[in-house]
């Protein structure tokens, strides 16, 4: 049920409400708005849902409908994100926007088998490794599994390679021993999707699941399974879309696809997809993987074996590690066409990873997109006082990737310009990494210069290569040269290290005068910027799914982002319902809450036309000293007005003086 408190509802009389769930066996979670708190309350049929209204501050008590309480939109509107640590400080999440995938062999056979296979994978971008060590059978005199000693091998195996592992749970009597040896996801195959005594004792550990769809299960029936283990202690379950048995024989299952798009709707909880058994068929394993993500999955569970033809349980689905690689790879091309960002492993080595030069810096990191000279190089600089180096990258997009996989510490964007506006993509970039978060901003004025190579003129050029946001700030000068043709860059930098290569009369590039030494041009002429108040705003991003380490605590001692300036911004990301005045009733939200909105942009929702994602900075002037509390408080409220609501950032932004 959901309870609607009275607005004046005492400490006293919320207390005698919990305690009345709580000796009903209820379980509860609240949520506060700027004008109604809830709490949805899951519990036993016997108690009448009358009986809680007459509740001292009690407003009014709204029934949950559906069968599934706790696994039901009714109870909990936004996505849930399963959280799942690893040994090297990471935490991996699955739901939201990012694509997760998890790979490993059907069983565990030995430890040179796992060893490779752990390697093979998480090079190729799985996060998790998975691998059965009891096995189900359909026939007895089939191979059962290692028992104990496969989770031995699997678990060193994935802790070398800092994936959390991934295995079945067969029966109940094995639960201890798989504790006992630090399984991180228990699995609950299809077979077992309705053992319902299972259920409750698994629920009851309170770890994360993977729970598949029976093969001849309902949607219905599936979420009904999906609630036992809720019901019993653990909120941390994942669906996973496997096949059903049809009367089609050409593959093992038929992969219900559609059940993706119809769970969104009926459920909050992360779905995945299981391409290998819904299949049973190598080559089709691929395309079925990259149809689930195209669908909306949050992730695909696939087998891999380094020799499958020797595998000693389902070798005919196994992909090659080659395969997988190249599914991966299919993936990565995707995941920006579906609005996702995918989850990578947090690397060890780091400047191992990187082929630049840059990456060979010891100490802290900060990517920028472009090459040296670029304006975000300088705006590094500035907002660090020199204690980090710079390392490029070659777009806006892979400074979220690097700084996401743990490639770099830092890294440094732009996000809006005085003359030229909101730079877009960097917006969809903050929406499509959700494991990066703002942490600090600063004001660069931007001084453009033209520059060619010795001997070039404005009569001799007929190109001009820059950043288009650069192009878009010197409009006023290019249209006193109509006839040069524009071509974009990626970065100002960029443009100025092709016109140096190109060693043409013929080339010019827009960027800041700095790249002239670096790249052994000529300054043609200087403060070609429309505006000599032209400044850009950037912004410091790092990544959040990343538990504390004494590496982090360095940082904030060291750099003046983390440790030196009060928070003073806070940037949200929403979107409003579709009904009269749902823009204006989210907003009073910032109104009531005495937060001034510096800035707010819509932009639009893939795969959903006509329907906008809204962005919003607001300043932190009046929020006194716990600034993270009371911007919690108001996000409370604003995801009663409004859905799909994020916290960017809460962040010092340096004065605009600068």
């Amino acid at each position: 049920m959901v309870i609607v408190l009275n607005q004046n509802i005492t400490q006293e009389e919320k207390k005698q409400l919990a305690d009345f769930l709580e000796k009903n066996n209820f379980k509860t979670n609240e949520i506060k708005g700027e004008e109604e708190t809830i709490i949805a309350a899951v519990g036993k049929l016997k108690v009448d849902p009358r009986e809680v209204e007459i509740l001292p501050g009690v407003e009014r008590v709204i029934p949950i409908s559906k069968p599934y309480k706790m696994a039901s939109r009714e109870f909990k509107p936004e996505n849930t994100i399963v959280e799942i640590p690893s040994n090297r400080g990471q935490i991996v999440r699955v739901g939201g926007q990012r694509i997760v995938a998890i790979a490993g062999p059907c069983a565990v056979e030995t430890r040179e088998q796992m060893m490779s296979v752990a390697e093979r994978v998480s090079e190729s971008g799985a996060v998790m490794l998975r691998g059965g060590a009891y096995k189900p059978r359909t026939s007895p005199y089939a191979f059962q599994g290692l028992g104990e000693e496969g989770l031995v091998l699997l678990k060193e195996a994935g802790d070398k390679y800092g994936m959390p592992v991934v295995t079945e749970v067969v029966a109940a009597e094995f639960l201890q021993t798989m504790e006992d040896h630090g399984i991180d996801v228990y699995q609950v195959g299809a077979r077992n999707m309705q053992n319902f005594e299972l259920l409750k004792r698994l629920g009851k550990l309170g770890k994360p699941v993977i729970l598949k769809r029976g093969i001849s299960a309902t949607i219905e029936e599936w979420l009904m399974s999906a609630e036992y283990l809720l019901s019993s202690g653990t909120d941390k379950v994942i669906l996973c879309e496997r096949g059903i048995r049809t009367y089609e024989r050409a593959t093992r299952n038929t992969l219900d696809l559609s059940a993706i798009p119809i769970l969104r709707g009926m459920t909050h909880l992360p779905i995945i997809v299981d391409p290998s058994h819904a299949v049973g068929i190598r080559d089709k394993v691929a395309p079925m993987g990259l149809a689930a993500i195209a669908a909306g999955a949050d992730g695909i569970i696939v087998e891999v074996h380094c020799n499958p033809d020797k595998a000693l349980s389902d070798g005919a689905q196994s992909l090659y590690p080659e395969q997988f690689d190249k599914l991966m790879r299919d993936i990565e091309a995707m995941a920006p066409v579906v609005g996702k960002s995918v989850t990578h492993l947090r690397s060890i080595e780091r400047p191992a990873k990187l082929a630049d030069s840059a990456a060979k810096h010891e100490g802290t990191v900060c990517a920028f997109g472009g090459k040296r000279g670029a304006f975000a190089e300088q705006a590094i600089g500035r907002y660090f006082d020199g204690c980090v180096k710079a390392l490029p990258v070659d777009s806006f997009r892979a400074v979220f990737q690097t700084v996401a996989d743990g490639l770099a510490d830092y890294g440094i964007v732009p996000i809006e310009n005085t003359l030229a506006g909101s730079v877009f993509e960097n917006y969809d970039n903050l929406t499509q990494f959700e494991d990066v978060s703002i942490v600090g901003a600063i004001h660069l004025r931007v001084q453009h210069s033209l520059l060619g190579v010795k001997g070039a003129s404005l009569d001799t050029i007929k190109t001009v290569y820059s950043h288009p946001q650069a192009i878009s700030q010197c409009s006023k000068f290019l249209a006193q040269h109509a006839d040069w043709n524009k071509i974009d860059s990626n970065s100002t930098a960029t443009a100025a290290s092709d016109v140096a290569q190109s060693g043409s009369t013929e080339n010019a590039a827009i960027a800041s005068a700095v790249n002239a030494a670096y790249y052994k041009l000529d300054v043609l002429q200087d403060g070609i910027e429309d505006d000599a108040a032209n400044y850009t705003r950037f912004v410091v991003i790092a990544a959040n799914h990343f538990t504390d380490s004494t590496e982090t605590k360095q940082m904030a001692d060291n750099c003046r982002c983390a440790g030196g300036l009060k928070p003073n911004m806070a940037s949200f990301m929403f979107c409003v319902k579709n009904e009269p005045g749902a823009l204006y009733s989210s907003l009073g939200v910032f109104q009531s809450f005495n937060l001034n909105l510096t800035r707010l942009e819509s932009r639009p929702i893939p795969g959903q036309p006509w329907r906008y994602r809204f962005y919003a900075d607001a300043e932190l002037k009046s929020t006194g000293k716990d600034a993270a509390g009371y911007v919690k408080t108001m996000l409370a409220a604003l995801k009663v007005q409004a859905e799909d609501v994020r916290l960017l950032g809460i962040y010092a932004e340096a004065e605009k003086s600068i």
